[in-house]
């Protein structure tokens, strides 16, 4: 069983010297919340007038971060992190788009990473995200109970196919689906789809995942009633964990819209949240499969301590460790060392279409208590490891 996750030789193998010197300036960059914010505006200033910023952008956050522009780049870094027992989600990173015409060319970008999936042993996850395929303010007005005039209910018809497709597709060629998190204003339609689709492929195996977010005050409780309708309808639950990646976001709604912040009163509870989801959802594996999603070494040391009581074995395939590429590699490649299911989180597509993605990981880890320090700290340890090795 792990105790620790301090070891950087297992932790950073797959880096070369030059790979972990340039990871070590990029964090040293984002330490900075002045250089980040910065950087963050240059960014969009340079890319509101056209400037030639790919290479620099490809060449130092994109490569951190992503796995390439297309699927054919990423297979490399699928074959390289397979190498170490760790596999990929595979993220078509196109965000912002809101227009038919674009949701339509989603969808067979997404079955081609799904068939990609089906002979790459190292691709068991698809992630993907509703409003990828749906209008925002559709979304918005379907979960404030509205009326949808006729149009709009065509419209909404046309995101059900699309969602649909994808998934039976995962369901035929063996990958499994990641529904990934959304705001709250908009989550009632996007789980009932997600459910409706866990009810139609979830027979026997699980294809999708719902995201529950435990940032969120009513997520637990949502957690409990997904497992039990789970139950009596017959299916099996996907149930990915997460803590949530919107908290500015939601709480300055609340306060504009004049409703209750749904987010957790601080990170204490969240966490408590969230270690009790973990925890409820190992005790019921016959009726769901759980995928920890958490750069948390604490609640990942919560999670196999359970796995070590309960007496599962570490690869049982209902059970699944991840985190995001470029990011908390110590907790990743300890795990899968230790003969852990897990996943590295792989965005890829256009450096231009990633570019929220990307500024949202460097927000993240200017503002994420310890995170960028705790990066630095383990990078400079293998760094100097190394050059005392040699």
């Amino acid at each position: 069983m792990i105790h620790s996750f301090s070891n950087t030789n297992v932790a950073f193998r797959y880096r070369n010297n030059g790979e972990l010197r340039r990871a070590n300036y990029l964090f040293s960059f984002m330490a900075s919340p002045l250089l980040t914010n910065i950087g963050i505006k240059a960014v969009h200033l340079s890319l509101a007038m056209h400037l030639p910023i790919k290479w620099l952008l490809k060449n130092t956050i994109f490569r951190q971060f992503c796995g390439g522009e297309t699927l054919e780049e990423t297979s490399g870094l699928v074959d390289k992190l397979g190498k170490h027992n760790v596999d990929t989600i595979l993220d078509y990173g196109i965000e912002g788009k809101d227009d038919e015409v674009t949701f339509d060319k989603a969808v067979p970008e997404f079955i081609k990473a799904i068939r990609f999936a089906a002979v790459h042993q190292h691709v068991p996850f698809i992630s993907l995200k509703i409003t990828g395929f749906a209008r925002f303010a559709l979304l918005e007005k379907i979960h404030t109970g509205d009326v949808l005039n006729s149009s709009e209910r065509e419209e909404w018809q046309r995101v059900k196919q699309r969602i649909d497709g994808i998934c039976g597709n995962a369901a035929k060629y063996g990958a499994m689906i990641l529904v990934d998190a959304e705001e709250t204003w908009i989550i009632d339609p996007c789980n009932e789809l997600t459910e409706a689709m866990m009810e139609k492929y979830n027979k026997g195996k699980v294809v999708v995942f719902n995201t529950y977010q435990l940032y969120c005050s009513g997520t637990l409780a949502f957690l409990r009633e997904s497992i039990y309708k789970a139950q009596k309808a017959g299916y099996l639950l996907g149930a990915k964990l997460v803590r949530g990646a919107y908290i500015e976001k939601e709480r300055k709604r609340a306060i504009e819209y004049g409703y209750p912040d749904p987010i957790q009163p601080d990170k204490v509870a969240t966490d408590r949240d969230f270690d009790t989801a973990v925890e409820l959802c190992l005790h019921h594996l016959d009726t769901l499969a759980v995928f920890i999603g958490s750069h948390n070494e604490t609640s990942n040391l919560k999670a196999i301590a359970i796995m070590e009581h309960l007496k599962i074995p570490h690869n049982d395939k209902r059970i699944y460790f991840s985190q995001l590429l470029g990011m908390s590699d110590h907790i990743s490649f300890n795990l899968a060392a230790d003969n852990y299911n897990v996943s590295k989180y792989v965005p890829y597509g256009p450096v231009k279409d990633v570019i929220p993605y990307l500024m949202r990981r460097a927000q993240e880890n200017t503002s994420v208590s310890g995170q960028t320090s705790r990066e630095l700290e383990l990078i400079k340890k293998e760094i100097t490891r190394r050059a005392l090795t040699n």
